[in-house]
């Protein structure tokens, strides 16, 4: 694509890579076939290609963004279906990420919207803040359907029915990892802890649902890790950084970076492990957000080391076997199979540990959970969650498993199957209990 930026526009590093990924793009219009909101849509602009023309007219006549355009990226799921399909590398997510800073800095929204904004930027990444606020959600839960504003009727229904205790596990703490029988031929199986490794602990997953980083501390400690909840870490900034909030989105890496360097430089860290699919995207993205910044060699160390926990999973020794013989479907997050290219190690894992796994139609497609796109665009969020759970029931799963709280919740309210996370599966799988959602005394 040929682009026009005046030298002086080069000059900043957020036009710069604009410009290098707009000039990538050769208009073929493959990443039409493979993007929710142009299938559900039918518009050429809420689709890859024409989201693409958007931004380069308003990047390059640096214009103040219309309700159109803004429209248009708003609808943006940032699944990046687009690119996987891409044949020329188009790296869409920094082009739309930048469109989004644009917007926040240089549109001024309705006050409702703004106001919706601000209240997710401020509750989700703090788990006491969102605790409070599911609760709250629970008591006006009989009344929802009065609520003009579906936007608001979409964050009551998010709320579960039942909030877990918080689990002591998410408090700064080392977990040291179990003594495991050595092999005679295998000297470095004998040696304990094997790895030592960081866990993020995350923020909306700390109220929404405390078995997961349960099930991976026991997992991981059970196969010779020493896992660590480093003091100073929190919310990724993935939440604020896809609503174009960089200034709070890089304060929260920054703290996770430091947080993480200092444990890098004191004891040592073979792997920062994430089991939130949507923060590992981001996170292994810190060296491009944080590139021009005093923080740049630590982002950098940090991006490099952070692993989705199947990734851990697959280079461990992982001896499982199925406790009951169960059909899995198995739910492809979004920033997993697309974001960061994890395709088959998750299915791998649970068919190795004995589960037969099953892969719906369409797996490529989105949930629609997107991070808090089903709360800011609830409708085109329930048609893409219909059709997600549609798929999944045509396989008929005993119990479906994925990999990211936000697909696990979207698909959880409109699907009957248990819902579970793939290392809650291989945590039973290895010793661990059966899953609270598999239970049924």
């Amino acid at each position: 694509m040929r682009t026009e930026f005046t030298p002086e526009q080069l000059q900043d590093p957020g036009t710069a890579r604009a410009n290098e990924i707009l000039r990538a793009c050769v208009h073929c219009g493959f990443c039409t076939a493979t993007c929710p909101t142009y299938q559900v849509l039918g518009d050429e602009l809420d689709s890859p290609r024409g989201r693409i023309y958007l931004i380069k007219d308003m990047l390059e006549n640096e214009r103040v963004p219309d309700e159109k355009t803004v429209t248009h990226i708003d609808r943006c799921l940032s699944c990046l279906a687009c690119m996987t399909t891409c044949p020329s590398g188009v790296h869409y997510m920094h082009l739309v990420d930048h469109a989004r800073a644009y917007i926040n800095d240089n549109y001024r929204r309705s006050w409702d919207d703004r106001a919706l904004r601000w209240i997710l930027a401020h509750l989700i990444p703090y788990p006491t803040r969102f605790r409070l606020a599911l609760f709250a959600a629970r008591l006006v839960r009989p009344i929802r359907r009065v609520i003009p504003d579906p936007r608001l009727r979409a964050m009551i229904a998010m709320a579960p029915r039942r909030l877990p205790t918080p689990s002591r596990n998410d408090t700064p703490q080392t977990f040291p990892a179990q003594a495991r029988p050595a092999k005679p031929q295998d000297k470095a199986q004998q040696k304990t802890p094997i790895r030592r490794v960081a866990l993020l602990t995350g923020c909306a997953q700390k109220a929404l649902n405390t078995d997961i980083n349960d099930a991976t501390i026991r997992l991981l400690t059970r196969l010779g890790v020493e896992v660590v909840i480093p003091e100073g870490e929190g919310c990724c900034g993935s939440l604020t950084h896809h609503m174009g909030k960089e200034g709070l989105a890089h304060a929260s890496a920054a703290r996770n970076i430091r947080a993480w360097s200092r444990e890098m430089d004191e004891g040592g860290l073979d792997a920062i492990v994430i089991n939130t699919s949507g923060c590992g995207t981001t996170i292994k993205d810190y060296s491009h957000m944080f590139r021009n910044d005093p923080l740049a060699g630590d982002a950098a160390r940090v991006a490099a080391i952070a692993m989705d926990v199947t990734e851990v999973l697959s280079q461990l020794d992982l001896t499982t076997s199925a406790p009951e013989p169960l059909r899995v479907g198995y739910h492809a997050a979004c920033s997993l199979q697309h974001g960061q290219q994890i395709k088959d190690a998750p299915k791998t894992l649970l068919k190795n540990a004995g589960f037969e796994v099953v892969s719906p139609a369409d797996s490529h497609l989105c949930c629609g959970s997107a991070g808090t796109y089903n709360l800011m665009q609830p409708q085109i969020s329930a048609q893409l969650r219909d059709r997600k759970v549609a798929t999944l029931a045509a396989i008929e799963p005993d119990v479906i498993a994925a990999g990211n709280i936000g697909c696990m919740m979207q698909i959880g309210q409109g699907s009957a199957t248990p819902i579970v996370h793939t290392v809650e599966l291989l945590d039973w799988a290895t010793g661990g209990p059966k899953p609270a959602q598999l239970k049924t005394d």
